[in-house]
């Protein structure tokens, strides 16, 4: 029995580092800002937010998305985040975080059902039609973020958020390495987002996206 153990593990394992070599390998993809194409929307995939306050992660991307607007590299901002229930909200925490910074009102779209970095790219092209991004966030979600993309067959860039150390990258890194295994499981499976809803078009007015 215990041998079997071992072997069933021992797969597992070896599956688990498989995978996670396979999604590694879209690390030499992230571009620097000189290298980006300019693209329809910069796709900001949400983090942890405190009361009225994002996190140092969430602030970093956000930032990010502001000097590829600024620089004119996108036109409109989509933030896509966790807003599953009233006393947790990612997106509009982000939402005035960008209009403190200048961001017109227009141009910043909200998707409230961002749960998941999966969730998050099937319902950029699904709902807001999205077929050409710049999806920014940190170098150690990056390469997942792409993996999916990709075999959502979206048109993706990616640019790292990566502007300061972090508390608990290790545990961060920990995480990504189970994250990327359900990745790859959601994507073999075809699995559907939590949500989906009425089509929004990302030319039009963000503000059709705020509650």
């Amino acid at each position: 029995m215990i041998k079997y153990t071992i072997y069933f593990l021992s797969i597992i394992i070896l599956i688990c580092l498989g995978v996670n070599f396979l999604i590694l390998e879209y690390l030499r993809d992230i571009k620097d800002i000189s290298d980006l194409e300019e693209s329809q929307v910069a796709l900001v995939l949400g983090a942890r937010v405190y009361n009225d306050r994002v996190s140092d992660i969430f602030k970093d991307r956000l930032d990010s998305a502001i000097e590829l607007y600024a620089q004119k590299k996108v036109k409109k901002i989509l933030v896509s985040g966790d807003h599953g229930k009233k006393s947790y909200d990612e997106v509009n925490v982000a939402k005035s975080y960008l209009l403190s910074n200048n961001i017109k009102e227009e141009d910043i779209f909200l998707d409230h059902a961002g749960f998941d970095t999966y969730d998050s790219l099937y319902r950029a092209k699904e709902v807001f039609g999205i077929n050409n991004a710049i999806i920014i966030s940190q170098s150690f979600h990056l390469p997942r973020a792409l993996y999916i993309a990709h075999n959502l067959n979206i048109n993706t860039q990616a640019f790292s958020a990566d502007l300061h150390k972090y508390v608990g990258e290790e545990r961060n890194n920990m995480r990504e390495i189970l994250a990327r295994v359900k990745a790859f499981i959601d994507i073999s499976f075809k699995s559907l987002p939590k949500f989906l809803g009425p089509k929004i078009n990302i030319y039009g007015d963000g503000r059709q996206t705020w509650d």
